[in-house]
């Protein structure tokens, strides 16, 4: 897959990853990692004794693999600078579920500095029952093709 360049985005482009599972043992290693053990993420009898009725992902996590997943999905970017990101928990994620990433090109604009643009990728993490999950916006910095690079 060619990862593109800024002068080669066009506004309006999609992108949509594979998906991949949620799993108990990603959920228990992101807390690890991070050392969130919020009960309600890792503690099997307080999470159904809560309003979720089970076990649910760390919304950080959501981002997270979304943020992977755009990195292998049908519209691919050179590395370039993440200026940040606006982003709603609409729903939880539970174990088991097989969520994608759905992205387009909804702005695009030049930068003050040469060789520059910034994009905003507006993007949505989606459940294998088609509900939005996550949603929000990635304002990403990319580099134009260097002069004298072959297409």
């Amino acid at each position: 897959m060619k990862e593109l360049y800024f002068d080669e985005v066009t506004l309006g482009a999609e992108g949509i990853s594979e998906p991949v599972t949620v799993t108990s043992e990603m959920i228990i290693a992101y807390a690890d990692l991070t050392g969130d053990h919020t009960p309600v993420h890792t503690d099997e009898a307080f999470a159904r004794a809560s309003a979720f009725g089970q076990r649910v992902a760390h919304g950080l996590l959501g981002l997270s693999l979304t943020d992977g997943m755009k990195t292998t999905a049908s519209l691919r970017f050179v590395p370039g600078m993440s200026l940040g990101w606006a982003w709603d928990f609409r729903l939880p994620i539970c174990i088991g579920d097989a969520l994608h990433v759905r992205f387009h090109v909804a702005e695009r604009r030049e930068t003050r500095k040469p060789g520059w643009g910034i994009v905003h990728l507006a993007s949505q993490l989606i459940n294998q029952k088609g509900e939005v999950v996550q949603e929000g916006v990635h304002k990403l910095m990319l580099p134009n093709r260097p002069e004298g690079d072959a297409k």
